[in-house]
This record gives C-alpha cells, sequence and structure tokens, in this order.
C-alpha cells in the first residue's frame, strides 16, 4: 500500500519578476518542524527527481518541512528555459525562500543548485537575514561558476563563435530524452555577474559537500576548489569514489540524507 505522505502534492503557484518579465513559479510546500528542507535542483532538471522526491519523503516521516520548487522555464513553471539566466533563477530561488521558508532551513542545491545555494546564501546576508535563517548547506556535486569555468572555458572556438554570433548553441544531451538545450549568450554573459570562486565565500554556517570522482559535467576538483573558497570551520567534503553526476543511487541518497539530518 502507497504511504499517502510519499504521493507528490500539487503544486501551488507565485509570480516573480515585473511587467514582460513576470513569470509563473511552481512551488510544493510541505508543512512541519524546523530546520525546513529547501531545495534547489540543477540546470534542465525538476523538483520531481529522484533527490528531491526521497528529500520530500524524509520529510515527511520525520515531520519536516519540505519547499521544492522549479526554476522558470523548467517543470511545471511558466517561462521558456532559453530565456533562463542565472540571476533570473537567483530571484525566483530567493521569493521562493522569502515567502514559504519559516526558521531556519536546510537548504539543499545539486548541481547548479549548488551555485544558487551560495548565491542564496549571499543574498539572505546582504539583506540582513538573521544567520537562524540557515541551518546549514548540503552541496551535491556543486557547480557554482559553471557557465564560465565549465561551459566558456572548455568550449571550442567554433562553439564559441555560434554563440556570439546567433546568440545560442544547441548542446547535446546525455541525460532525460537525449533532446538538445540551448546554451545562451545571455546566459553566459550574465552569469559573469555571479561569479564566486575567485575570492573567499562566507555562507555563515555549515557546509556538507558530496562529490562523485567519477563525475564527468562537474570534476572533483571543481569540489577541491570550493572548499577552499569556504571558511575553514565546520565545511566537510566527502568524495565518493564511485560516484557519478546524478548521485542518485540508494547509497547517494542515504548520504545526502544523512548530511540533512547532520543539520538538526
Amino acid at each position: 500500500m502507497t504511504n499517502p505522505a510519499t504521493i507528490d502534492q500539487e503544486p501551488a503557484f507565485i509570480e516573480v519578476g515585473e511587467g514582460d518579465g513576470r513569470r509563473r513559479i511552481a512551488v510544493r510546500v510541505r508543512l512541519g518542524s524546523a530546520p525546513g528542507l529547501f531545495w534547489l535542483g540543477g540546470f534542465n532538471s525538476d523538483m520531481r527527481g529522484t533527490k528531491a522526491l526521497a528529500l520530500d519523503a524524509w520529510a515527511a516521516e520525520h515531520g519536516r518541512a519540505c519547499i521544492r520548487f522549479d526554476y522558470s522555464g523548467h517543470g511545471e513553471s511558466g517561462g521558456a528555459f532559453i530565456d533562463g539566466t542565472i540571476g533570473r533563477w537567483l530571484e525566483e530561488a530567493v521569493a521562493v525562500f522569502g515567502q514559504f521558508a519559516h526558521g531556519p532551513q536546510v537548504v539543499i542545491g545539486s548541481s547548479m543548485g549548488g551555485w544558487m545555494a551560495l548565491l542564496l546564501a549571499r543574498a539572505l546576508a546582504e539583506r540582513g537575514a538573521k544567520a537562524a535563517d540557515l541551518a546549514g548547506l548540503v552541496l551535491i556535486a556543486p557547480a557554482p561558476d559553471f557557465t564560465e569555468q565549465l561551459m566558456w572555458n572548455s568550449f571550442s572556438d567554433e562553439i564559441r563563435e555560434e554563440i556570439r554570433t546567433k546568440g545560442v548553441w544547441m548542446r547535446p544531451s546525455e541525460y532525460g530524452d537525449g533532446t538538445p538545450y540551448p546554451i545562451t549568450r545571455a546566459l553566459i554573459e550574465e552569469g559573469r555577474n555571479h561569479l564566486l570562486l575567485g575570492s573567499a565565500i562566507e555562507v555563515g554556517c555549515p557546509v556538507r559537500i558530496l562529490q562523485g570522482a567519477q563525475d564527468p559535467d562537474v570534476p572533483w576538483q571543481h569540489a577541491f576548489a570550493l572548499a577552499h573558497r569556504l571558511p575553514a570551520e565546520d565545511v566537510v567534503l566527502t568524495m565518493i569514489q564511485d560516484g557519478d553526476h546524478r548521485l542518485s543511487r540508494p547509497q547517494d541518497i542515504a548520504r545526502i540524507i544523512a548530511a540533512v539530518a547532520e543539520m538538526g
């Protein structure tokens, strides 16, 4: 018999942005005790992936609050993926956090969501939010600065020229249904406004990083570079020797949940 707690509830929707830039963002909120869980998904993924659903089920089982949402152009949210930028998606993360998060939160970010989690922590600090708003960050194959370091810097001259002249390059995908997805000039150029790895990153809370050594998309060296930019105290990097980028196997999910549980 299916546990009712694991049945995905219908999303709520909020409007983010102004004028022509307004978009409808799908949010799923599970009420419960603090610290709540706040999920930030990856680039071109959504809130109904394996890790997100596993965390929501764990929250339900333990009576914990859990918030998930889809960036614009992703999943059940409005807007077109091709219009997305790091700043646009960060604006949505900040809006969802501000409207739905009550009490301290463990922010869990996967891949691009790891970058978003760090930017969210900085945005909260700049707003004068209390440190208690963040119980901790759990970063799964985090990809800060990926638009520059893992995309632009690794693209061939031909791909760069296509992005410069046409404004977009269709990147082949090894995930989902294999449909190519757009990498836009706007994504690359706007991403430069949010780069983090050039200086120290102050987050004001414990950080746990889980990284697969066999990750073809975010090399383990990237996680090391991030760890060196974080404060020395209460930052733990776990290297999973046979882990890939997704880290969605049962043993990976168990490690992620253990890291979340450690935060309170």
